[in-house]
């Protein structure tokens, strides 16, 4: 007998948050933020600007304090340090990049290497950058906005991790660059489990399968992205964008095949 697509099990997420609060200087950033990460392909974080995001994943990481819960696969670690979460295998490229300029790309990629790792991941580095191969002993300070997106992402996919985020990968680039940052981030989720905090919808529209959209430092929307993004309504409510406004979903990225999948419920 073939089993039925439809009643299947959903898979668990991958990470779960629960009322994530964030309190800085006094000032309540975030107010209960609960999402979930499919354990597949890519889950997108959205809101309008102000809206929580990058606390959020500074949240998700440690970077800031918190209260909540962040099961990842199970585990509890909203009490671990920011190290011991790359440790359990969180790759992160931040919105700033965070690349050292003064050396060199191949430095800035030998200093992401885990001993706990394995083997580094070059040949999936240089298959989806080969510029950067090319520009191994160039200073990482001198390359174009572009490429120190590629290194940040680079960086994330040497050790095997488990979840990549990427905060606003695409942020200032052009069409074309964005375009290249689309494919890898594509690439990279085959294997591994992306969480993306983006403002370009047509990039989300490529990429994601599954949605999170905050506003005023909570999860307003949780489900399919598509779905989100073909209601011109919710569109304009959520993320204050209709379907034709240029300034946000900008041009079609290529299309390419990609298989359904069941999204992940959150348990709030």
């Amino acid at each position: 007998m073939i089993p039925d697509p439809a009643l299947s099990p959903v898979p668990a997420p991958l990470l779960t948050v629960r009322d994530l609060r964030v309190v800085i200087g006094g000032r309540h950033i975030l107010h209960g933020v609960d999402l979930a990460v499919a354990a597949t392909g890519t889950t997108a974080l959205l809101g309008r600007n102000g809206a929580g995001k990058t606390t959020t994943v500074r949240g998700i990481l440690g970077l800031v304090p918190r209260t909540g819960s962040v099961l990842l696969a199970g585990e509890e670690t909203v009490r671990l340090a920011t190290h011991a979460l790359a440790r359990r295998g969180i790759g992160y490229a931040p919105e700033d990049r965070g690349v050292f300029a003064a050396l060199t790309v191949a430095e800035n990629l030998r200093l992401a290497e885990r001993p706990e790792g394995g083997e580094p991941a070059y040949d999936l580095v240089h298959e989806l950058f080969p510029e950067l191969r090319r520009r191994a002993r160039q200073a990482a300070g001198t390359l174009s906005g572009g490429q120190q997106q590629m290194l940040a992402i680079a960086r994330t996919l040497l050790n095997g991790n488990r979840l990549i985020i990427a905060d606003e990968p695409t942020k200032g680039l052009a069409p074309k660059v964005v375009t290249e940052v689309a494919r890898a981030l594509e690439r990279a989720a085959e294997a591994v489990p992306v969480l993306l905090v983006e403002q370009n919808l047509a990039v989300v529209r490529h990429l994601a399968r599954h949605c999170v959209v905050l506003a005023d430092g909570r999860t307003a929307h949780q489900g399919p992205a598509l779905d989100l993004l073909a209601d011109a309504e919710a569109a304009r409510r959520l993320l204050g964008v209709g379907r034709g406004d240029p300034a946000r979903t900008g041009p079609p990225l290529p299309t390419t095949a990609r298989p359904a999948a069941p999204t992940p419920e959150a348990d709030a």
